[in-house]
């Protein structure tokens, strides 16, 4: 990869808060696909007190495609790291500090950001998951109670519909409603049973769904985008970020990582969800808790009873 060195002394000089007069650079893949690759560079900065300043920073470079029913999503972190919304989180939760963003005019999006050394993936603990929970409660609580004039400045947000919609979309594939009801199904019948269920009862479930408290969500709140770092939870990759319902990224926690086994989705249900609530308590007034979670005598069935529909109200 070929780096402008006038761009990368810029970015070390804002890392820093020094005259940066030269640097080197490795770079390193830390994920990458068709449309974005996202590296690790590092060396060695010079001050121009003669300085030696080893670095490790992260370079994400996102070309433009479209998301179903959200086109503008490739540039959304570009455009949430020009506005405001930084102001907005704490010491507990924030977002990697961005030290540099452009859109050239081929309309690549390219983000120079802190590199975040913690632990991740299926690394994290469920103490560290809780937190998480309980942080991210907080901070969607204090936006709901608040309403801070900055958000409606956002205009590049995903809509609350995003969800509804694109589960609609995609159970519209024959290829996804006709596996599920055929006799090739491979799932177990409980599980089949289950996601028949749903769908049938689709138009009830979001119905229950959207008289929860409109909040900010990430939409990709899942244990590949947690960093629990010092005691502290640092959250990436804010693309799919915008108005949702009040616990859809937790559902993203307990669920969105077919390497968790079925003991550590009940225990994170157990530790989160609580969490969660308790958090966003701290600052609005929440529907009340989901009821526990009940195991029958085969674990492999699980029954969660979702709280009831509340209307959306903040704290006075």
């Amino acid at each position: 990869m070929n780096i402008k060195i006038e761009t990368l002394i810029y970015v070390l000089s804002q890392r820093f808060k020094k005259d940066i007069i030269s640097a080197d650079y490795q770079t390193m893949p830390l994920q990458g696909g068709t449309m974005g690759n996202v590296s690790l560079v590092t060396g060695i900065a010079e001050t121009a007190d003669g300085q030696k300043m080893p670095y490790r920073i992260v370079l994400k470079i996102q070309k433009k495609w479209e998301r179903y029913n959200d086109p503008n999503s490739w540039r959304r972190e570009f455009d949430l790291y020009m506005s405001d919304l930084g102001m907005t989180f704490s010491a507990a939760f924030r977002w990697p500090t961005c030290y540099y963003a452009e859109i050239n005019a081929e309309e690549n999006e390219f983000l120079w950001l802190e590199y975040i050394d913690g632990v991740t993936g299926l690394d994290l603990t469920g103490e560290m998951c809780e937190q998480a929970a309980l942080e991210l409660g907080r901070y969607q609580g204090k936006l709901y109670a608040e309403q801070p004039a900055m958000l409606q400045s956002l205009t590049n947000l995903s809509h609350a519909d995003l969800m509804k919609n694109t589960y609609l979309h995609y159970r519209s594939w024959p290829v996804v409603y006709d596996y599920i009801r055929s006799e090739d199904c491979k799932f177990p019948q409980h599980v089949r049973q289950m996601l028949i269920d749903i769908d049938e009862h689709a138009v009830e479930i979001f119905a229950r769904i959207e008289q929860l408290p409109l909040v900010l969500c990430h939409r990709d709140f899942w244990v590949t985008n947690l960093f629990y770092a010092n005691g502290k939870i640092v959250l990436i990759d804010w693309d799919t970020s915008g108005w949702g319902y009040l616990g859809e990224d937790i559902a993203s926690l307990i669920a969105d990582e077919v390497d968790i086994d079925l003991e550590h989705m009940v225990e994170y249900y157990r530790r989160c969800v609580p969490a969660y609530y308790k958090g966003f308590s701290e600052y609005a007034d929440a529907p009340p808790c989901c009821r526990p979670l009940r195991l029958r005598d085969d674990p492999s069935h699980i029954r969660i009873q979702t709280c009831g529909g509340v209307s959306p109200h903040r704290r006075r």
